[in-house]
């Protein structure tokens, strides 16, 4: 697994190289957090989609 904290960090940075962040006024490092957060969601809907194709469905669509 990589080592979110230091992507994290440098995600940041890279906002802030390219003034990113004055876009919608948010901080670089909570917008670094947002997209790492949204990565890590989309790699979870992705696990769960296999997970559905695999089971050949249906499947639960909310938790209950």
């Amino acid at each position: 697994m990589p080592d979110l904290k230091e992507f994290e960090k440098e995600l940041a940075g890279l906002i802030n190289k390219y003034s990113l962040e004055n876009l919608s006024d948010t901080p670089d490092f909570i917008l670094a957090s947002y997209l790492v957060g949204c990565l890590m969601d989309y790699g979870s809907a992705v696990q769960r989609r296999r997970q559905w194709f695999e089971n050949g469905g249906p499947m639960t669509t909310l938790p209950k």
